[in-house]
């Protein structure tokens, strides 16, 4: 029985989709796993150093590692209407900016803004639930936010400058690639495979299961409100989690493709997918 270490984030989204899994109330064929949780940034960086069979990553840390990993076809985080925000306090102006905070390097929330907003070059690293007080306090001009801070910034006394979605939806037309979920190439295909209809079992229980698994999501959604965190999971569960499809694989591909044109990655020689 192969031991497999897997990481994912504390937020709903991904609570939901692996709690099963990670509870062992979805059992995998020829692995067991081992849950290691994380924020996404910590995932990056320990997916980088190839301490993980599979993991949530960052669509952006994606082209860094696809030597090694490639993306699976289910349990990603992509969408419509779910980008990373601008914010800041009330009466900053978008144009004027050149320092904000940003959730980590390699997250994909950090990748658009060096996209689309290349002007603004102070970049200070931040935890992501750090950032909007951060700004409210005035130790940093704006903040680029992902996850609950979407629906929670108004309480931070914030305004939003911009939608990066919304940039990117309107510049491509694709869903937005925030992350998804990678595995070692080493597994080899019979495993991967099963990993992947693992994930989906996994998904699947909580979706018929909801009320059994909200512990263990409530447990790990730092302090949410309970419509937040059933907002949360709307907006990031979807079909695309549930399978990648064409349409997502070309959103993965035109993000990888755009940060390549403006030299923010290296090349890409592998094909990011399991086919």
């Amino acid at each position: 029985m192969r031991r497999i270490k897997l990481g994912f984030s504390f937020c709903p989204n991904d609570t939901f989709i692996f709690g099963a899994l990670a509870k062992g109330l979805v059992k995998g064929r020829g692995f067991e796993v081992e849950p290691v949780m994380a924020d996404v940034e910590e995932l990056n960086s320990m997916v980088m150093e190839r301490r993980l069979e599979v993991s949530k990553i960052s669509s952006h840390t994606l082209s860094y590692v696809l030597n090694s990993y490639l993306l699976l076809n289910v349990g990603g985080a992509m969408g419509e209407g779910c980008g990373p925000l601008i914010v800041a306090k009330p009466n900053t102006k978008l144009e004027n900016l050149r320092q904000i905070a940003v959730p980590g390097l390699h997250t994909t929330a950090t990748l658009l803004l060096r996209i689309f907003f290349e002007k603004i070059e102070n970049l200070v690293v931040m935890r992501y639930d750090e950032i909007m007080p951060a700004v409210q306090k005035g130790l940093v001009e704006a903040g680029l936010i992902i996850h609950e801070g979407r629906f929670t910034y108004p309480q931070h006394g914030l305004v939003k400058l911009a939608d990066l979605g919304e940039v990117w939806e309107e510049e491509t037309g694709l869903p937005i690639p925030l992350g998804g979920i990678v595995a070692k190439r080493e597994l080899g295909r019979e495993l991967l495979v099963e990993i992947e209809r693992a994930i989906a079992e996994s998904l699947n229980y909580a979706y018929q299961h909801r009320k059994e698994l909200w512990p263990f999501i409530k447990e790990h959604a730092q302090e949410m409100e309970e419509d937040v965190i059933n907002q949360h999971i709307e907006l990031y569960v979807n079909q695309y989690t549930k399978e990648l499809g064409e349409k997502g694989r070309r959103a993965v591909e035109k993000l990888l493709a755009l940060a390549q044109e403006r030299e923010i990655i290296p090349p890409i020689e592998n094909s990011p997918f399991l086919d």
